[in-house]
């Protein structure tokens, strides 16, 4: 019997009768009532105030502007570069017209500024440009001034054989700032579920408080009942001083059900950032029932979730490794070519009065000739890593693809298990209540009842435990899919 006893003890508690219930969170002292909040409410004030959700804002706008410094450098850049001043007045080793060398006092002034245009060019790597650019020298102490002006000129500077690193960004960088977008849903619904995990947790410990509150004062009842018949000699005194062991042992409950609710309340506080005053929870209803055909989730996983576009990327991540190895290696050459107009002057504006035309080209390069398997152990290594990546990736994405499978497949599964713990539910209450009212006539004993009371606290935890249950299953497969499938619509990127 004792046995019996305590493990009817230890398993006390009982569910809310109502979805609107209040339940307190703090032992000892009562708080004035707040507006209690629904799931719904919580997690809205969760995804507006917590540090998860700013952290998953600030993420979302790094993304941006990191992709806007991408766009960029397509885009041609004017840009102002100059030196003003460069004096110097030293004593300098000068070249005389027959030959030798002598010291002399140079004070001079080395000036020049230019304006360029630039444009790169994505297919080929190279960058074009357009340059306007005038130096003026000042020999002070020879009285001198010069002027050498350069107002047009047109260049190119063209890679041969190198990486093509606008090439490859083109590619990769707008794969990853989507990605960037669909992780910022993907996160706020984790923040959802998250949520949910705790707002249950919360719910379950003040449930418990609440039955150990009830049990209080059940037992109290019970006791009293107890100690008239004890004195009329229809009870033994085994089973009173088991009615009083009842007793303790619920006080004792409450106090620890009270500790266990306000732990509870500081996680999720700490979570959310709300305050512990408004931390009133009532019962969700059921999630919303609905018959998801588990090829149409993994459909809308493949279009919607981050993954998709996270596994094109590191795929072309690792191709453009390949193509660096390449072309970091072996032949490589620049060519250099540019043309203008150019005039020299004491006078500024004179420079501008028949100015002469000039061309430059260039083509420099280097091959290795002996390298000793340099070059094809790079190149070697970048593959096999490119191998490894592919590897990687069917196999994450088969994962993937086998959770949101799964996900799917279980949430019919959980939404029958909450109705039979509904069900349970209420014929377990309906058992005590008749158990309970049979014992105070004195057709059953102590036992019986602490085994139909044991047993309505253990349906009353299946049930919470099973609305927990498909509520995380239902942020969960929006988490897994981005997609709404009660309102049958992709989930919105919120501004």
């Amino acid at each position: 019997m004792m046995t019996i006893l305590l493990s009817c003890v230890q398993n006390l508690g009982i569910r809310l009768l109502t979805t609107g219930m209040l339940l307190a969170l703090t032992a000892g002292s009562t708080h004035a009532q707040q507006r209690p909040l629904s799931l719904s409410e919580v997690i809205e004030l969760a995804l507006a105030q917590s540090s998860f959700a700013k952290q998953a804002v600030t993420n979302r706008e790094t993304s941006y502007w990191q992709y806007r410094t991408f766009q960029s450098n397509y885009r041609p850049q004017l840009g102002v570069q100059g030196t003003l001043p460069e004096f110097s007045r030293v004593i300098t080793p000068v070249v005389q017209p027959d030959g030798t060398t002598d010291f002399k006092a140079v004070r001079i002034n080395n000036s020049n500024v230019a304006l360029t245009l630039r444009q790169a060019i994505g297919p080929t790597g190279g960058e074009l440009f357009v340059r306007s650019e005038v130096q003026r020298f000042d020999d002070f102490n020879g009285n001198l001034r010069r002027y050498n002006n350069n107002p047009v000129g047109i260049g190119l500077s063209q890679p041969i054989g190198r990486f093509n690193s606008l090439r490859w960004a083109r590619k990769i960088e707008p794969l990853r700032y989507e990605e960037s977008q669909r992780q910022y849903v993907e996160e706020r619904e984790a923040i959802a579920q998250r949520i949910t995990e705790l707002y249950f947790d919360v719910l379950l410990q003040q449930v418990n408080a609440d039955v150990a509150g009830k049990n209080v004062a059940a037992n109290e009842q019970l006791l009293r009942l107890g100690q008239e018949r004890f004195q009329l000699g229809r009870l033994s005194q085994s089973d009173l001083l088991l009615l009083e062991l009842n007793l303790l042992n619920s006080r004792r409950a409450l106090g620890q059900a009270r500790l266990d609710a306000q732990n509870a309340a500081v996680s999720l506080q700490s979570y959310t950032g709300l305050s512990a005053e408004t931390l009133q929870l009532t019962v969700p209803a059921a999630a919303p029932r609905l018959k998801v055909d588990t090829n149409e989730a993994l459909v809308q996983a493949r279009q919607n979730r981050r993954e998709t576009l996270a596994f094109r990327r590191r795929l072309l991540q690792a191709e453009s490794d390949v193509a660096q190895a390449k072309g970091t290696t072996g032949f490589q050459a620049t060519l250099q070519a540019n043309l203008g107009y150019v005039n020299s002057a004491r006078d500024f504006w004179t420079t501008y009065a028949n100015p002469q035309d000039q061309q430059q080209v260039s083509l420099s390069f280097s091959m290795p000739l002996v390298d000793w398997g340099r070059q094809k152990s790079i190149v070697k290594t970048a593959e096999l890593n490119r191998q490894q990546v592919q590897q990687t990736v069917a196999q994450e994405q088969a994962t993937f693809e086998q959770s949101v499978l799964t996900q799917a497949a279980q949430l019919s599964t959980l939404t029958e298990q909450l109705s039979l713990s509904a069900q349970a539910d209420s014929l377990s209450q309906r058992r005590y209540d008749i158990a309970r009212a049979t014992y105070q006539v004195g057709r059953i004993s102590l036992t019986d009842l602490n085994i139909a009371l044991a047993e309505k606290d253990q349906a009353k935890r299946a049930y919470i435990a099973a609305l927990r249950a498909c509520w995380v299953a239902h942020y969960r497969l929006r988490a897994l899919t981005l997609y709404d499938f009660a309102l049958q619509q992709p989930l919105a990127v919120a501004k």
